[in-house]
């Protein structure tokens, strides 16, 4: 018999799978570096992840986003899944976490 998660759950295991796709240029998440605004799961299990970039020209765009939707889309209790790119607010440095400050020395 098969368990149903709760929306709260599967958004974590989106957040866990985010956690391992990493900036080209720098080795650290996308997650750590605050690129990530917004996970939203619906009461369907589709998945809405609302991302940015460190720089609109970045790029690497297409692929961080392709990259993001297939880990999202390859969980299996994901319906389906949608990336949005949106530079609004734009991404700022302070948006990182505190580890991935200390990891590039910002702390």
């Amino acid at each position: 018999m098969e368990t149903k998660i709760t929306a709260k759950e599967l958004e974590q295991k989106v957040i866990d799978r985010i956690q391992t796709v990493y900036d080209p240029e720098i080795p650290i998440s996308i997650y750590e570096l605050g690129l990530i605004y917004d996970v939203s799961v619906t009461a369907s299990s589709e998945v809405v992840v609302l991302m940015t970039l460190t720089a609109p020209n970045c790029p690497e765009a297409e692929g961080l986003v392709a990259e993001v939707e297939s880990k999202v889309k390859g969980i299996p209790e994901v319906a389906d899944a949608k990336v949005i790119l949106t530079f609004d607010p734009p991404w700022q440095r302070d948006m990182m976490s505190e580890a991935a400050q200390l990891e590039l020395g910002f702390l």
